[in-house]
């Protein structure tokens, strides 16, 4: 147990790290990949994250969706990525490939779709090299480039709303 707490520090450490060190892009480009990070403990349909992409008009094969869950769960979806805790190790290491080859991938933007307070979710939005982060209103403002404050139960405001702001950004690809 006091092995686990000093993991939690040094992870937090690397995020804040992490984070002072972010320098936000103020490119114009367009939106033609995304990346989804969610904590499946809190939603479980990723259709919804399908029709967002069509909506912003991403193509099926430029979108990817990796879940988080709290638990080791081997009921999940299989069809893409699922991590839990010990996909983690000292310092923000990271311990799984797909999960490092997620982080690795340079997404136009990159929807983090949680709301709990979880370290490994910030820590792998705060890694992504995505150009552009979008998330729901969360304890740590500087996660997302940004913030869209909705429950996680109004997915149609959300989708509504990133597809608003993408607008105004001149972000979605005709």
């Amino acid at each position: 147990m006091i092995l686990k707490g000093f993991k939690e520090k040094s992870n937090k450490k690397h995020l804040n790290k992490l984070l002072s060190q972010r320098k936000v892009s103020v490119a114009d480009s367009k939106i033609e990949s995304l990346g989804v990070i969610l904590n499946i403990d809190e939603v479980d349909d990723f259709e919804l994250f399908r029709i967002l992409a069509n909506n912003i008009n991403v193509r099926p094969n430029r979108l990817k969706i990796i879940a988080y869950s709290a638990n080791k769960k081997e009921n999940l979806s299989t069809w893409d990525d699922c991590f839990n805790p010990k996909d983690f190790g000292w310092k923000g290491t990271i311990k799984n490939v797909e999960l490092q080859s997620f982080l690795n991938t340079n997404f136009d933007a990159l929807i983090s779709y949680y709301i709990n307070d979880v370290l490994e979710l910030k820590l792998l939005t705060a890694k992504s090299k995505a150009q552009f982060k979008i998330g729901i209103l969360q304890t740590d403002a500087r996660l997302n480039d940004l913030i869209i404050k909705t429950s996680l139960k109004e997915f149609d405001v959300f989708k509504a709303e990133v597809h608003k702001y993408l607008t105004i950004l001149n972000k979605i690809k005709k």
